[in-house]
């Protein structure tokens, strides 16, 4: 696994690809570009045999058709599909930058140019050689690009199983579209939540970390998710209980806000289209003593 910073100042554990595997999806797209290039020089012979290109037109076709093939098929296929080659693609890797996000065009051109020096003119030694030296795996074109290559089928946690100390809740869904259901030992609590101060956009935050919560490293993601539990609790009350753990918390109040609105969805379908909705509600006072980590 490879740390990477992201450029939301998010630390991910993204598992780099190995050599044999890339090597693999490099003979993958050799097979295509030498079928291609078998197609490139027949045309240009059928021109030369049939008398429709002369000498260098033929020499012409066939420089545009290698620098097409070896150069731009890569290039096309990296830009086009955010990383990947056909052989990256059957192989399940991708060509991301340095900082774990998506792979450029001039990215692309770069490794493509590289690599048609060094995969094709030197047979690919000087690529082998920089991979077993790089900790990522680098080919020369991946480090003068800054890119490298990740594994996109690794294996990963069911959907929902993120909670700590055994309380996962893989195949646990609630009612409510995607969140499982409150822990019971939490639901007296849960139901008297004041959720009312808590905006649209602190939620989608907390969402999204849970969801992403075994993809971060273990001491970024324990900072993340005290830092939201302390802002969720300063704008719901009652507080939480004492000892509760901030993904338990966070989870908590989102499948109880997820409920309720599930609910309120119901009984709206139920009853007809409602007469009026209320006004904004005021958002409660700070809850005393807030949400802190354990010393």
């Amino acid at each position: 696994m490879e740390e990477i910073v992201t450029g939301e100042a998010v630390v991910l554990d993204l598992p780099c690809a190995r050599f044999p595997t890339r090597m693999l999806a490099h003979l993958l797209d050799l097979l295509v570009q030498s079928l291609m290039l078998i197609v490139v020089v027949v045309l240009a012979v059928a021109g030369a045999v049939s008398h429709i290109l002369d000498t260098a037109s033929v020499a012409a076709v066939l420089v545009a058709g290698f620098v097409v093939v070896i150069v731009g098929y890569p290039a096309a296929f990296e830009t086009l599909s955010r990383g990947r080659t056909l052989g990256k693609l059957a192989l399940g890797l991708r060509v991301v930058a340095d900082d774990g996000g998506p792979e450029r065009f001039r990215q692309a051109l770069v490794r493509a140019l590289a690599g048609s020096v060094e995969c094709w003119a030197l047979a690919g030694v000087p690529a082998l050689a920089a991979a077993m030296l790089s900790e990522r795996g680098k080919r020369l074109g991946d480090i003068f690009a800054g890119t490298f290559v990740v594994r996109e089928r690794a294996p990963r946690p069911a959907r929902g199983a993120y909670l700590a100390d055994g309380h996962t809740t893989a195949g646990g869904h609630g009612k409510a579209g995607g969140l499982p259901a409150v822990n019971p030992a939490l639901q007296g609590w849960a139901a008297t939540l004041d959720l009312s101060g808590l905006p649209e956009p602190v939620a989608a935050a907390a969402a999204s970390y849970l969801s992403r919560y075994w993809q971060l490293n273990a001491p970024e993601r324990d900072r993340l998710g005290w830092q939201l539990a302390a802002d969720i609790a300063a704008r719901v009350t009652p507080p939480p209980p004492p000892g509760l753990p901030a993904v338990d918390y966070l989870h908590t109040v989102l499948a109880e806000r997820r409920q309720r609105e599930f609910t309120r969805i119901q009984a709206a379908r139920t009853a007809g289209p409602a007469a009026s909705a209320p006004g904004p509600a005021v958002p409660p006072p700070p809850a005393a003593g807030g949400f802190a980590p354990p010393a």
